[in-house]
């Protein structure tokens, strides 16, 4: 079964980045500056941001669905993003920590979950997949429990 990872659109955060930290603070956001090179993951590029990189921390309603799984919870962006799409690939921010595997209907009800290592995901977003009722598959770094990508199937 052929996937595709998708980063967020980098558009609705690109104005942020230009708001002082007061007017950041007014929309629950933060700017912070990268001091590891693991630890700060984009959710546009799907990867750890570089080591003296400014990044924003802010809240980002993930699953909107009107179910009981609507969601949001804190994710960083990147200034300079461009939006990742891989196909049969785990990105590596995805690919270096455990991953919480959510899978959803077309009504955006969780159907299906599990915890993997990110490298060995794989086959377990494979097999959500093939499932024809799953839609799609929300990774969540199951530590911190942050959103981190859109998993479809690809055409």
């Amino acid at each position: 079964m052929s996937f595709i990872v998708s980063g967020l659109d980098p558009q609705p955060f690109a104005n942020l980045f230009s708001l002082d930290d007061e007017a950041l603070a007014r929309k629950n956001a933060q700017r912070v500056v990268v001091d590891a090179e693991v630890g700060f993951p984009c959710r546009v590029t799907l990867d750890d941001a570089p080591v003296g990189s400014t990044m924003l921390l802010l809240n980002y309603e993930h699953q909107p669905a009107p179910t009981p799984y609507r969601a949001s919870h804190a994710i960083f962006v990147s200034e300079s993003s461009a939006r990742t799409q891989l196909r049969d690939q785990i990105p590596p921010a995805l690919s270096r920590r455990m991953l919480s595997l959510r899978a959803f209907d077309r009504n955006g009800n969780m159907t299906d979950a599990t915890i993997v290592q990110g490298a060995e995901s794989k086959p377990e977003i494979e097999r959500m997949l093939s499932d024809t009722g799953n839609e799609y598959i929300h990774a969540h770094y199951a530590a911190r429990g942050c959103f981190a990508a859109t998993i479809t199937r690809a055409s």
